[in-house]
């Protein structure tokens, strides 16, 4: 299986990565056969975090008895040091382990640094003496921040969204971190479920210039994982039937579009943002009957109950009108009715 070394870590990873949040969504017992399943087919590295509800109690299961053999990262959405000292703890004891190989700051609004009155990154620092992690990392959706980050050499791994729907402001990050040996981990590699052919998103990460990217593929079937699996042994190449399927694909989907990172909830109002606002893409990129059902009828129609206070707009890392984006979804969503 093809190996990347990510960036000063020094950390071998497979470049066929599990992102594990999906996981919490099946039963322990399902999730510690897909995370074995992986493992033994090659995959060595795993990325979860402590706000994926029980991922990390599955990944524990899975791998207690042959830590050493595999990578994990998490993540802490911590404010303060104390917060972060209490999750890593908490994360520790969940995966079952002494140690957590990459622990990342989870999409934080700003780029934790030693002296900014946070304690976040001296706990972090603490912590690393301490043996309890061994390599700082930071994941964002914010391209100021991640850029402040790359510049500031504070960290060794930068996780960020990248698929091949990513702007130009998208691949400068990946460039930068190239240029500096930051280790890049690819975040919605199949943008929130909006890329339905994974064998276009892997050719794409395959490329030459994407030689030190690591791609973290969110599994949650069993047939998804085979679909990764396969391409170990027959990799995909990126032919001019996948091309044009790619550019079909950026054409449908260039402008302004909710990637579902799901930042933006709470709603105060119950609506289910991060679905509700990209309805009309999942309808025209999907089998309708099933967005069409009662149950997705009554979560569209809650959009009506929209206060317009902002919160949403106000915590999209992408800039996006949320209240204008849901009303138009839900008026196109009507004329599917």
């Amino acid at each position: 299986m093809q190996k990347i070394i990510l960036g000063k870590t020094g950390i071998q990873v497979t470049k066929n990565s599990f992102g594990a949040l999906p996981i919490q969504r099946i039963s322990k017992k399902d999730a510690v056969y897909l995370l074995q399943k992986a493992f033994y087919n090659g995959i060595n590295y795993f990325d979860t975090a402590r706000a994926y509800s029980d991922s990390e109690e599955k990944l524990g299961a899975a791998f207690s008895y042959i830590r050493g053999k595999l990578i994990i990262s998490t993540k802490t959405a911590a404010q303060t040091g104390e917060e972060l000292k209490k999750d890593l703890e908490e994360s520790l004891r969940m995966l079952q382990t002494d140690y957590i190989d990459i622990y990342q700051f989870h999409n934080p609004a700003f780029c934790p640094k030693p002296g900014d009155g946070t304690g976040l990154y001296e706990a972090a620092e603490e912590a690393k003496r301490e043996g309890k992690i061994r390599h700082i990392g930071i994941t964002n959706h914010r391209i100021a921040v991640a850029k402040e980050a790359i510049a500031s050499g504070l960290y060794e791994t930068m996780q960020f969204p990248f698929s091949y729907l990513a702007a130009d402001a998208d691949l400068e990050i990946v460039e930068m971190c190239r240029e500096v040996n930051m280790g890049f981990i690819a975040m919605k590699a199949l943008a929130g479920g909006l890329i339905h052919n994974s064998a276009c998103a892997y050719a794409f990460m395959d490329q030459p210039q994407f030689s030190h990217v690591v791609p973290i593929w969110g599994v949650q079937r069993e047939s998804e994982l085979d679909e990764f699996l396969s391409y170990q042994v027959c990799p995909p190449s990126l032919n001019d039937e996948l091309k044009a399927e790619i550019e079909k694909d950026k054409k449908e989907l260039a402008g302004d579009f909710c990637r579902g990172c799901g930042y933006c909830m709470p709603c105060p109002a119950g609506i289910e943002i991060n679905n509700c606002a990209r309805m009309s893409l999942m309808l025209r990129r999907a089998p309708q009957e099933g967005w069409l059902s009662q149950e997705w009828q009554a979560k569209m129609k809650k959009i009506e109950e929209c206060k317009n206070c902002g919160h949403c707009k106000s915590k999209c890392p992408y800039g996006l009108n949320t209240p204008k984006l849901l009303k138009k979804n839900y008026e196109d969503y009507k004329t599917f009715l």
